[in-house]
């Protein structure tokens, strides 16, 4: 039904969906993590904190295993790279998401304080940390990974985890937390009841609200001022063979922008991200939780389609040698291979879509510090 440059534009669009769909959905369960020693005093506070999240965030971690998955099966260079080259900060983000768990598990075994206290700072750890470092991830993208592919297509990697924290890395790693924290914090609004957890949730949404757009803005200026930045060279065949080796690339400041003076509808996305952002905190401050939501949900949505927008056609450029850089046109699977794929998302990614849909409507309502006192299936 489709050329091979139509396939190719296809799943550059659905990884960008999955993407953003594990930011609306697992994100505010980071957010609410990182929250959760801030916007919790006592023992029964945190309960409720925790079952606000508790009933939904192993369904909404599909969307991270999808990513993960629609990245190796339809741009297995790209998985290759990046996986391989980053796998000390994979493991870190894994390490902690691994916390998440065994902390929902675990922390009501014991009535013990000091027990409950740990994992409550495990479950902290395991919010904040896979924020910070996604972040980081997006900025080293924006950078440029320093990596290389010989004649063979082996692909030698030359950084190391240190060096991927950077003062540009580093305000995208801090964004995507304001941006987490914000759209937890409008959950939290959302789905426990009014009192004191109600009232910090909203208090740090608001924080974390200023915080996004100036840290949105300033990653602005990095992009526009800074010397980062791609653009291919010569002509491009958007239907070739998947060899990132026929394709010349070089390193240019300010080249994310261009794609914005060819395609002008594009500034509608940081336009969104800043409006979304506003609007949460807008939202937060009238006490209207549906409004802040829908802003956070925003915020998120366009922050992440400005970054993949800003730098298409690359997917993953290369620091240290550009023309080794990784573009939707020479990095994906075959024809074939995305055809099918194509197929299969067709026909299923709906059918999540609606139980996903049917499992928030069963589970949608408050957490009440009565029900968590009396409840036996909450944690």
């Amino acid at each position: 039904m489709f050329d091979y440059e139509m396939l190719r534009l296809i799943w550059w669009v659905l990884l960008g969906v999955l993407l953003i769909g594990f930011a609306l959905t697992d994100g505010f369960d980071l957010g609410v993590a990182a929250l959760l020693p801030f916007v919790a005093r006592n023992d029964a506070e945190r309960r409720m904190v925790i079952n606000a999240i508790g009933p939904t965030w192993e369904g909404n971690q599909v969307w991270f295993i999808l990513g993960g998955g629609a990245i190796f099966a339809a741009w297995p260079f790209v998985y290759a790279v990046s996986f391989s080259g980053f796998y000390l900060a994979m493991f870190l983000v894994l390490a902690a998401l691994i916390l998440r768990p065994v902390g929902f598990k675990y922390r009501s075994k014991r009535p013990d304080p000091a027990w409950r206290s740990r994992w409550d700072w495990a479950l902290f750890v395991g919010g904040l940390v896979p924020a910070l470092v996604f972040g980081v991830a997006v900025g080293n993208v924006l950078l440029g990974a320093p990596f290389r592919l010989d004649d063979d297509l082996r692909a030698f990697y030359d950084g190391t985890l240190i060096g991927l924290f950077t003062p540009f890395t580093l305000l995208c790693g801090l964004l995507s937390v304001a941006m987490l924290v914000l759209h937890g914090a409008a959950w939290l609004s959302i789905k426990v009841e009014h009192g004191p957890v109600h009232d910090r949730a909203r208090t740090f949404g608001m924080v974390a609200a200023v915080a996004a757009i100036l840290l949105f803005a300033g990653g602005f200026a990095f992009v526009a001022w800074g010397d980062m930045g791609y653009r291919i060279i010569g002509a491009v065949d958007p239907s070739g063979p998947s060899n990132p080796l026929h394709m010349t690339a070089q390193q240019a400041g300010g080249a994310w922008l261009d794609n914005y003076a060819v395609y002008p509808w594009m500034m509608a996305l940081p336009i969104i991200g800043f409006v979304g952002a506003a609007l949460a905190l807008v939202g937060i401050r009238s006490g209207r939780e549906a409004i802040a939501f829908a802003g956070s949900s925003l915020a998120a949505t366009g922050i992440i389609a400005t970054v993949g927008c800003s730098m298409f056609p690359f997917i993953l450029p290369s620091s240290i040698d550009a023309h080794s850089s990784l573009t939707v046109w020479n990095a994906s699977s075959t024809q074939r291979t995305l055809g099918i794929m194509l197929f299969v998302t067709v026909v299923f990614l709906p059918i999540v879509l609606a139980y996903t849909a049917w499992a928030y409507r069963v589970m949608f309502g408050r957490v009440t510090s009565d029900a968590v006192r009396t409840n036996p299936d909450f944690y």
